[in-house]
């Protein structure tokens, strides 16, 4: 019979072995969440020697590092390269160094072999580089977002108590001491028998501010994509935070790393009563005083983290530089909208201004919601955008204007002033164009004549040049993707201004064209390509303006063009006269006394190059500009173009008569050629 001596050191092998085992697996695989790649690319030797060199120095220093953190550079101007990793809180010093070392070979062997900045999250840790220094800054760009696809039971108390643990996760996390891990892992009960498990963490070098700052955009940002889901992570390169509602942290690393309580000294028997005493004594007080300390500490918390909740820059932290092509995608990216204060107007402003949003006031209603005119106390008027509370799509649409239109400026932009995210309102305050749209004036037999030639040609270019700065001049790279005459405001002097940008994208500067799942616009302006195969580009917004062209000569809509007189779309209207040698039969009889025929025929041709079929063949903005301004540019001749995206919507229309002008989401299967 064996002893309980060997049979327990059997037990304890076996164990040891286990662990060993375990630990080896972990250790072998880190595991990876999301990588990031810059667009810029090196082919010097001298620099990939410095980031190696980097790399090496930040494997080197995991084994030794106790707060998971490290940062480091090499080499000289031009090709000094700087990085640094970080590695959970509560994880040890080898699944630290495990990661790193599977980080420095992973990113430059497979993810980003030729870029010169990269970054790269993994579960146990982070790592990134760079050729402009990053030390000691708050980043929120690029970032990652996960989260569970399934929903918690108990919705209230979830979320209550996930917004009460968090805070206080951030809370203690951002204001641990200088060269400590900015860390926190801490679970709650949201009902009697389930906990909730939340992590957040911030870079050491980060300032206490600047935590906060980081861990509070990135919890606004869970918000959005993951209310009421059972899970959700988001990854910046300064902070992460994550909530489960299964253990997501190092349950026994986590706890053995509070301090433990000191030893209870041992008096003589004589002293041990009155010891006692004075200890119960002692302890009472502390309670009294720490019950007391709790409570106005929890009233006070409240009441922050009320006033953090309904916070118009927490707010917009969540919304900055964000395009909205899915729902928390992970495309999220934070821009740099400059001195969030003034930029962000006060409710009662708002309404005082509107009348309380007063019938008197609406000027109209879209599909991001009505649209009030205001008078400000200085006597400056505005055009105010409410948005819907029940529109999904006015959500995206309103991100995309903050994030797009604030950046820019130029004159034939419409200038966005700020906006309001207060008590659960969603407003845009934008410059007030007493002349209303384009549409309004072009399509009316009674308006039209106010638009003299003069003043068509004046608008197209203004067009052309507002959309050249879109596409080439902007530090953006902006694709409007929904450009069309009700899109087109008119100031005093009828100066067009582009409006609209709740669909616009950005692309990069290396890259012209992108491709979505998700088609949006307006039927009789689209591109082919892009609304039977998703692909956007410059050429597609290039194709739209050349429709508008053409309805802005013509005085006619694309749309529903083919239940006129004319017949066909107003393309093939337009290449049928063009090809006859009959052009100016195009242009509005009411332009006859003010036009000039050179002009007009000049126009016509213009607007037949840009909505060519071939995306290729269409002109860019800057040679449309070039050759609106000048008459000795020789001007390419034209093909066929492209078939009508709208003439399928009027086939479609109901017993009533009710045609549909413009939707959001396209069904490809009803775009068919002509």
């Amino acid at each position: 019979m064996n002893s309980p001596i060997k049979l327990s050191n059997t037990i304890l092998l076996y164990l040891l072995t286990l662990c060993i085992i375990t630990k080896a697996q972990n250790l072998n695989n880190p595991n990876y969440l999301h990588h990031f790649c810059d667009d810029t690319t090196t082919s010097t030797t001298t620099y990939k020697d410095n980031l190696n060199t980097l790399l090496s120095s930040l494997a080197s220093n995991a084994t030794s590092n106790s707060i998971g953190f490290f940062n480091a550079s090499a080499g000289l101007e031009p090709d000094d390269v700087y990085g640094l990793f970080f590695c959970r809180g509560d994880l040890s010093t080898d699944v630290c160094q495990n990661c790193v070392a599977n980080a420095t070979k992973d990113i430059v062997q497979r993810r980003c072999p030729t870029q010169k900045v990269a970054f790269i999250w993994y579960d146990e840790c982070f790592l990134r580089y760079s050729n402009k220094i990053m030390f000691s800054t708050m980043e929120r760009d690029p970032n990652y977002t996960l989260w569970n696809p399934e929903n918690v039971a108990v919705h209230a108390d979830f979320n209550r108590e996930l917004l009460n643990t968090i805070f206080t996760a951030v809370n203690r996390a951002a204001n641990m001491p200088a060269g400590a891990k900015k860390f926190r892992a801490t679970k709650a009960n949201y009902t009697t028998e389930h906990y909730l498990y939340v992590l957040v963490q911030c870079t050491p070098d980060l300032s206490s501010g600047d935590c906060e700052q980081c861990l509070l955009a990135a919890y606004s940002g869970l918000e959005i994509c993951c209310n009421e889901k059972r899970g959700g992570r988001i990854l910046f390169p300064s902070c992460i935070v994550n909530f489960e509602t299964y253990i997501n942290y190092n349950e026994t690393y986590v706890e053995s790393a509070a301090l433990a309580p000191s030893p209870v000294p041992q008096g003589d028997k004589g002293s041990s009563k009155k010891t006692w005493i004075i200890i119960g004594a002692t302890l009472s007080t502390i309670v009294g005083v720490l019950l007391l300390s709790s409570f106005a500490y929890t009233m006070w918390r409240r009441k922050k983290r009320e006033e953090i909740r309904n916070s118009q820059v927490i707010q917009l932290l969540d919304m900055e530089g964000r395009t909205i092509e899915d729902d928390c995608s992970n495309e999220i990216m934070y821009g740099e909208v400059k001195s969030q204060d003034s930029f962000l107007i006060q409710l009662d402003i708002v309404l005082k201004a509107t009348n309380q949003y007063s019938n008197e006031n609406k000027l109209g209603q879209g599909g991001f919601g009505p649209v009030y005119k205001g008078v400000m106390e200085d006597g400056k008027e505005i055009a105010v955008k409410r948005l819907s509370r029940t529109s999904g799509q006015g959500l995206r649409e309103f991100m995309n204007e903050v994030n797009l239109i604030a950046r820019l400026q130029h004159r034939n932009l419409v200038k966005l002033l700020g906006c309001c995210l207060e008590k659960n309102e969603k407003l845009l305050v934008y410059e007030y164009m007493p002349n209303k749209s384009l549409d309004v004036f072009l399509f009316d037999s009674a308006m039209r004549v106010q638009l003299d030639w003069q003043r068509r040609l004046s608008i197209i270019n203004g067009i052309a040049r507002g959309l050249l700065y879109l596409h080439e001049d902007s530090r953006l790279r902006i694709i409007h993707r929904d450009l069309k005459a009700s899109n087109i405001l008119l100031d005093y002097e009828m100066n067009p201004k582009i409006s609209d940008f709740g669909m616009a994208r950005i692309f990069g500067g290396n890259h012209s064209e992108a491709n979505t799942n998700r088609i949006v616009g307006t039927y009789g302006y689209m591109a082919p390509e892009y609304a039977m195969e998703g692909l956007s580009s410059v050429k597609s917004d290039v194709f739209s303006f050349g429709v508008l062209m053409l309805e802005i000569i013509s005085g006619k809509r694309n749309g529903g063009f083919h239940l006129s007189e004319e017949g066909k779309s107003l393309l093939n209207f337009t290449w049928k006269l063009w090809s006859e040698g009959k052009g100016l039969e195009l242009m509005d009889s009411l332009l006859e006394k003010s036009s000039v025929a050179t002009e007009v025929l000049k126009c016509i041709h213009i607007g037949l190059l840009c909505v060519q079929e071939d995306p290729v063949d269409r002109p860019t903005m800057s040679s449309v500009v070039v050759m609106l301004a000048g008459d000795n540019f020789k001007i390419p001749i034209p093909t066929k173009p492209a078939f009508s995206v709208g003439r399928i919507v009027a086939e479609e229309t109901t017993s009533s008569n009710q045609r549909v002008s413009s939707v959001n989401k396209v069904t490809l299967s009803n775009v068919l050629p002509r």
